[in-house]
C-alpha cells in the first residue's frame, strides 16, 4: 500500500488509536481500579484488524513467533508474525481470485492447523464473514448451519469429503489437506499467490463473525459480531488474562468455538504474544505439562474440565515458567483452585464472558482473588444485577440478580444481536440492558459470585437452590470426578436436589459410595440445600454436554422427571430415604 494514499493514512491513524488503548492497559495491568476508571473503548469509523493491527506487529516484531503448534507426535510448526502476515495476504488474494467477495459467508470447519490462522486473518482482510465451526458436528447440524448461515464457501480438511458433497451445488468447497476431491478447490494453490493486496477498507460496524452458540436449553442461535466487537473488544480479554508482549500463551480450546477466537487468536495477538497449541487427539495431562515446561509457557488458560484432570496428576513435579493462569467456560470449583495454588504457588483467576461478549468480568493480575468469585467488571463493562421478576437493579452486599450489561454505556465487545432473529435480540436487549441469563451475587467489594444459569436455579421446599454451589461441595469429596445437580420431583418438597456423579478412578458405584457422598453433603450443606439423591453415571457415558463441553442440566432434569414419573430410576441410583444410617 502506498504510504501517501488515503487508505494508508486511515490505516496508520487507526493503528495509533488502537495501540494507544492497548498500551494504556498494558502499562497499568496490575491496577484494576485505575484501569477500570480510566479506560475508554477506542472508536473507529473504518477498521480492519488485519491491516490496522496485525500488519503493524508484523513490521515491528517480524521474527517473533505468532503461532507455535506442537503436534502429538513431536512435530512442530512455528510461524513468525511477518510470515503470517505475508501468508494471509496471499490467501486473501487467492480467495478473491476464486470469486469470494466482501460480505460472502465462509464456514471454517478446521482443527488446529496453521491454515486456520492464515484463513481467519485472510477473511478479515477481504471483508468476508467467518462462521467458525467445530469438526464434531453431525450431518444435520452441519446442514442447519449451512442453511441458516447462508454459506458461500466451506473450507475444511479433505479427508471426509462425503460429508460436504451435498452442499457442493450451493457452496464452493475448499480442501486444506489430504487429497483434493473432484470439483473442490485446493488450498495449496494459495501459496505464493501474486495478488497480495486484497485488504478491504471495512467499516467498524460491518459484520465479521457469525457464531452458532452452544445453548444448554435451546437450539443454537446465530451471534453476530463486527470488525470491532471482537477485534477491539478483546482488549478486555487481554487485560483479564494478563498477557504481555513476548508471552508464550497456551489456551486449551477446540477450534470452531468463541473461546478459541478469544484466547487463541485475538487476545494474544493484540498483546503481541505467541499463540501456543498442543495438538492432540486425546487429552493427556502429563504430556501437556511436559510441553509447557519445554516451551517455557508463561500464560495458561483452560476450562474447568481440564483443570480437574490436571488436578489429578502430580502437579508439583513440573518446573514451570508460568506467570498467569486463568479459567473460563464455566465457574471453577474452589477446591481445584486451592489444589493448584498449593502445587504451583499461583491462583487460578476465574473470569466470565459469553459467545455474545468478550471477557466482561474477571479476577485480574495484581488484584485480590477471592476463592469462588468470578471477579469484578472488566474495563469497558458496566454490570448491573437485575431482579429476574421485577427488573429492579439489585445493589448492596449480598444482592442477587441476573448479570446484565448496561447499554447506555454499551461495551464494544457486545454482539450486534442474534442474526436475523429480531425477537430473541429484542428479548435479551430489552429495557436498556443486555441480559446474560446468568445469576450472580455481589459482595461489599464489588466481587461477583456465580450462582447459576437462570434456567438451572430451582426451588426445593420453597428455597432457591444453586446447582453450582452443591456441585462445588460434592467436588471436594475424593470419589467425585464430575457432578451435576438437578431438581428431582418430590411429592412433599416439590423437588429435592439430585446429583448425577461421574466417579474418580478407583471408586465404585456402590451403596457405600453413595452413603459416603450423602453424608458428605449433610456435613457441608444447610439442611434445605443438601443433596438427597445420587445417581452414578458410567465414565464411558459421562454427563450430557454440548459440543463445547457445557453440562446440559436441562437434559438431566427432563430425564429425571420422566424417571420419577415412571418409577424407573437408574441402576446406580440411591435415595437418602433408603438408608437407615441417615434416618433420625
Amino acid at each position: 500500500m502506498d504510504a501517501s494514499s488515503p487508505s494508508w493514512t486511515a490505516a496508520s491513524s487507526a493503528t495509533a488509536t488502537f495501540r494507544s488503548a492497548r498500551d494504556h492497559l498494558l502499562a497499568i495491568r496490575e491496577d484494576h481500579e485505575r484501569a477500570y476508571a480510566q479506560f475508554n473503548w477506542p472508536t473507529f469509523d473504518r477498521f480492519n484488524w488485519a491491516r490496522d493491527w496485525f500488519d503493524h506487529l508484523a513490521t515491528t516484531q517480524p521474527t517473533v513467533s505468532a503461532l507455535w503448534i506442537v503436534e502429538e507426535g513431536g512435530d512442530e510448526h512455528k510461524v513468525s508474525y511477518a510470515r503470517m502476515a505475508q501468508r494471509s495476504r496471499e490467501v486473501a488474494g487467492w480467495l478473491a481470485s476464486t470469486g469470494l467477495h466482501r460480505g460472502d459467508r465462509v464456514m471454517l470447519v478446521l482443527g488446529n492447523c496453521v491454515p486456520l490462522w492464515e484463513l481467519m486473518l485472510a477473511c478479515i482482510r477481504l471483508g468476508a464473514v467467518m462462521i467458525p465451526t467445530t469438526t464434531l458436528l453431525s450431518a444435520d447440524d452441519l446442514a442447519d448451519r449451512v442453511e441458516r448461515g447462508r454459506v458461500s464457501m466451506i473450507i475444511t480438511h479433505g479427508r471426509d469429503p462425503e460429508r460436504y458433497q451435498p452442499f457442493g451445488s450451493r457452496c464452493r468447497l475448499v480442501a486444506v489437506d489430504g487429497e483434493t476431491p473432484d470439483g473442490w478447490l485446493d488450498y495449496a494453490d494459495s501459496a505464493g499467490h501474486d495478488r497480495l493486496d486484497a485488504d478491504a477498507d471495512t467499516a467498524a460496524d460491518e459484520t465479521l463473525l457469525l457464531y452458532f452458540t452452544s445453548g444448554t436449553t435451546a437450539a443454537p442461535k446465530l451471534v453476530e459480531h463486527t470488525h470491532t466487537s471482537y477485534p477491539v473488544g478483546h482488549l478486555a480479554t487481554m487485560f483479564w488474562i494478563g498477557l504481555q508482549p513476548g508471552d508464550i500463551h497456551l489456551n486449551i480450546s477446540s477450534a470452531g468455538w468463541a473461546k478459541h477466537a478469544w484466547s487463541c487468536f485475538f487476545a494474544p495477538w493484540i498483546a503481541g504474544a505467541t499463540v501456543l497449541i498442543h495438538n492432540v487427539t486425546r487429552f493427556d495431562a502429563d504430556a501437556l505439562l511436559e510441553v509447557m515446561v519445554r516451551t517455557h509457557t508463561t500464560t495458561f488458560c483452560a476450562p474447568p474440565t481440564v483443570w480437574r484432570m490436571l488436578a489429578q496428576t502430580d502437579l508439583g513435579r513440573h518446573d514451570l515458567d508460568l506467570r498467569e493462569i486463568v479459567g473460563a467456560g464455566e465457574p471453577l470449583n474452589p477446591e481445584i483452585i486451592e489444589q493448584v495454588e498449593a502445587a504451583w504457588g499461583l491462583r487460578i483467576r476465574d473470569g466470565f464472558g459469553q459467545t455474545e461478549t468478550t471477557a466482561a468480568i474477571g479476577n485480574t493480575p495484581g488484584s485480590l482473588v477471592k476463592v469462588g468469585s468470578m471477579g469484578r467488571p472488566l474495563p469497558g463493562y458496566v454490570i448491573a444485577l437485575l431482579d429476574p421478576v421485577t427488573d429492579e437493579i439489585r445493589t448492596g452486599p449480598g444482592a442477587e440478580g441476573e448479570v446484565c450489561l448496561e447499554l447506555a454505556k454499551r461495551p464494544t465487545g457486545l454482539m450486534v444481536g442474534y442474526h436475523a432473529d429480531t425477537e430473541h435480540t429484542r428479548e435479551v436487549m430489552r429495557g436498556g440492558f443486555y441480559r446474560t441469563g446468568d445469576v450472580a451475587t455481589i459482595d461489599e467489594d464489588g466481587y461477583l459470585t456465580y450462582v447459576g444459569r437462570a434456567d438451572d436455579v430451582f426451588k426445593a421446599s420453597d428455597y432457591r437452590i444453586s446447582p453450582f454451589e452443591l456441585e462445588s461441595v460434592l467436588m471436594r469429596h475424593p470419589a467425585v470426578a464430575e457432578a451435576a445437580v438437578v431438581p428431582s420431583p418430590d411429592p412433599v418438597r416439590l423437588a429435592v436436589p439430585k446429583a448425577f456423579v461421574v466417579l474418580a478412578a478407583g471408586h465404585e458405584p456402590t451403596r457405600e459410595t453413595a452413603l459416603a457422598l450423602l453424608r458428605h453433603a449433610r456435613e457441608h450443606l444447610a439442611p434445605y440445600a443438601r443433596v438427597r439423591r445420587v445417581e452414578f453415571v458410567p465414565e464411558a457415558d459421562g454427563l450430557p454436554k454440548t459440543v463445547s463441553a457445557k453440562i446440559r442440566r436441562v437434559e438431566l432434569k427432563a430425564g429425571e422427571a420422566a424417571a420419577v414419573e415412571s418409577d424407573s430410576s437408574g441402576r446406580h441410583a440411591y435415595d437418602e430415604a433408603d438408608f437407615e444410617e441417615l434416618k433420625g
